[in-house]
């Protein structure tokens, strides 16, 4: 079963999308006027930075999306042992949070191919970050 099919039955505040999915959406967001906002990482362990980063680049736009490293991401980026949390159940978690609106997620190292097809008006990067 795929991360869409195990989320399809949350309750949740946002939207898991794929990617073809989300580019869609984007288009209709853009057409309503509606300023979005981009920002991504592995959140394998949800602490009270990521809630502020989260919570600020909210404030930035209409729409947040949260693209979440896949479990092979993480584990290229991290190390083995990691992730300690499936992406299921972060992106499970990253849609209950009220600053969220769209979930992803990207198997790549970085999400540059995922902005690109997405083309957000601004992107938020946390302290210590490189461009992707």
């Amino acid at each position: 079963m795929d991360t869409r099919q195990r989320l399809s039955y949350i309750e949740s505040v946002g939207t898991f999308y794929g990617r073809e999915e989300l580019v869609e959406a984007r288009t209709g967001w853009k057409a309503a006027g509606q300023t979005v906002v981009f920002t991504n990482g592995c959140y394998d362990l949800l602490h009270p930075g990521h809630i502020r980063l989260l919570e600020k680049a909210r404030s930035l736009g209409d729409i947040l999306i949260l693209a979440l490293n896949s479990d092979a991401s993480v584990s290229r980026l991290k190390g083995p042992s990691r992730p300690l949390i499936a992406e299921c159940e972060r992106a499970e978690v990253a849609l209950g949070l009220e600053a969220v609106d769209a979930v992803t997620l990207f198997d790549e190292d970085t999400p540059r191919e995922l902005i690109v097809a997405v083309l957000p008006d601004i992107l938020v990067k946390g302290a210590g970050c490189e461009p992707p």
